[in-house]
């Protein structure tokens, strides 16, 4: 069951074009909320991926943050060949170009 949080999460995340990434804080600051926590929660039981596209959500610093609940292996790959389908690409850990690709909500 989708809470109404979640989907609130979910319906922000949509926003999010192609090509961009933006940050659990900055999802938070759309939201109002400072459940950050919560909305990486979200994002893990996203049942609409890859409509909603949480993999282009990543963490304040620009590093990749987590994916599927996992914070390394199979699941980081996956994500940083998601975002490099959509010519967002890292350096390491991190998001090149990232004060340029982040997406801020209005």
């Amino acid at each position: 069951m989708v809470t109404l949080f979640q989907e609130r999460v979910y319906s922000a995340l949509r926003k999010v074009p192609r090509g961009r990434v933006t940050t659990y804080k900055e999802l938070g600051h759309a939201l109002k909320s400072t459940a950050y926590r919560a909305i990486g929660q979200a994002l893990r039981c996203n049942p609409y991926a890859p409509e909603v596209p949480c993999h282009r959500v990543v963490a304040s610093d620009g590093t990749l943050g987590g994916f599927k609940g996992k914070r390394a292996g199979k699941e980081l790959l996956d994500k940083k060949k998601l975002l490099e389908q959509e010519g967002v690409y890292t350096q390491g850990n991190c998001i090149a170009h990232f004060d340029e690709l982040l997406h801020r909500f209005k």
